[in-house]
């Protein structure tokens, strides 16, 4: 596998070294129970709150408002779930949120639209992006919730959230969004952003798979996720994940000390992909071509089967993606693409790639050299 050209990294990345030893003395040596009142188990607890303490200067917040979790799919159930508890109980029962959010977002949504909820679905155009003028007009007096992603995972588009937080927070309306895509491509302020509720995880920079972020405001209050013992300020219960959690925060250091530099050095890339992309046959570009991730890339291409495609480029020695992990092998095309308005069959062909801060200029100009023949050989068979 070290000749293979890894360009899926909105899958996951290879997790770096420096996390890897950051994590290994909590694995071995260090090894107590944060939650135990001997000294193993303050050493572990002791390590549990600088890791977060670190995510909260990296996100500019406080270290109370931080709550470690299993990923971003968790943060993103719990934030929903909790959030439409608390306003049900004002009577407000309606969210909005976009046509094109993560599975782990539209099927609590698709679950709460069932048991009585209702539910405004944003449109996002072609260009993959949410229009304010919409989000106004969809905005009511019983909106319990409001949950746009910051970036799409699938085609990279940014959000304007926090234009949206604004306005909510003007409104006394709950904002959520889901920063899995956006953290450690783009800069989070959270005083910009406006928002309540903010879900991250670490596997997408760098870090390790298992272990993620919920931020939660000061004064709105999270209700109980997973009831137990009394980790996580009683909210989440079960044994910490201490080598977890300090991986998340030295990954989430390093992307964020590391931000500048890789987007310099990702932006040629990116735009020399899409230039030169765009120049085969049948090929269509997938959402903005400004408003986007540094290491995003994403297009379909008429008369092509994007699973096929992404076999044949993996015999090339290049590993990309069709869309979402979430949802490879699925049989039915991307609900990303569909919400542009894309026919099904040309949703059918999508190609994605997505670059990190190992990608390097030589890895791109063999993907250049091979993709235009592999998808000749494609539409020919």
């Amino acid at each position: 596998m070290t000749d293979m050209i890894y360009l899926d990294n909105a899958a996951t990345t290879k997790i770096s070294d420096s996390v890897l030893e950051a994590m290994l003395p909590f694995l071995k040596e260090s090894y107590g129970n944060a939650g135990s009142s001997h000294s193993f188990g303050r050493e572990a607890a002791t390590a549990l709150e600088e890791a977060r303490r670190i995510c909260a200067r990296c996100l500019i917040c406080k270290p109370r408002e931080l709550f470690f979790t299993s990923g971003g799919s968790e943060s993103n159930n719990w934030a929903i779930k909790s959030a439409v508890k608390t306003q049900a109980q004002k009577g407000k029962r309606h969210i909005i949120t976009t046509a094109f959010e993560h599975h782990s977002v539209l099927n609590v949504i698709r679950e709460l639209e069932e048991n009585g909820f209702e539910v405004t679905y944003l449109p996002v155009y072609g260009n993959g992006i949410v229009r304010i003028s919409d989000f106004e007009k969809a905005l009511r007096s019983d909106t319990a919730l409001v949950t746009v992603m910051l970036a799409n995972n699938e085609i990279g588009t940014l959000q304007p959230v926090g234009k949206i937080g604004a306005i909510c927070r003007e409104k006394g309306v709950l904002l959520h969004t889901d920063a899995v895509a956006a953290v450690g491509n783009i800069a989070v302020d959270l005083e910009k952003l406006n928002v309540d509720l903010l879900s991250l995880t670490a596997h997408k920079f760098h870090g390790p798979k298992g272990v993620g972020l919920l931020y939660c405001r000061d004064g709105i209050g999270i209700a109980p996720f997973i009831h137990g013992g009394g980790q996580e300020k009683g909210r989440r219960a079960g044994t910490e994940n201490v080598a977890g959690a300090v991986g998340l925060a030295k990954a989430f250091d390093e992307a964020t000390k590391g931000l500048a530099q890789k987007q310099k050095r990702l932006l040629p890339l990116r735009d020399r992909l899409i230039a030169e992309m765009k120049k085969i046959r049948g090929a269509h570009l997938n959402g903005d071509r400004a408003s986007r991730l540094c290491n995003n890339v994403s297009f379909s291409f008429e008369g092509i089967d994007g699973e096929a495609l992404v076999l044949q480029l993996d015999l090339q020695g290049i590993a990309v993606s069709s869309g979402s992990a979430c949802t490879s092998g699925a049989l039915e095309p991307s609900h990303v693409l569909l919400a542009l308005g894309q026919p099904a069959e040309l949703a059918k062909g999508s190609l994605r790639i997505t670059m990190s801060k190992l990608t390097d200029e030589r890895e791109v100009e063999r993907l250049l050299a091979v993709l235009p023949q592999v998808m000749e050989r494609l539409r020919k068979a």
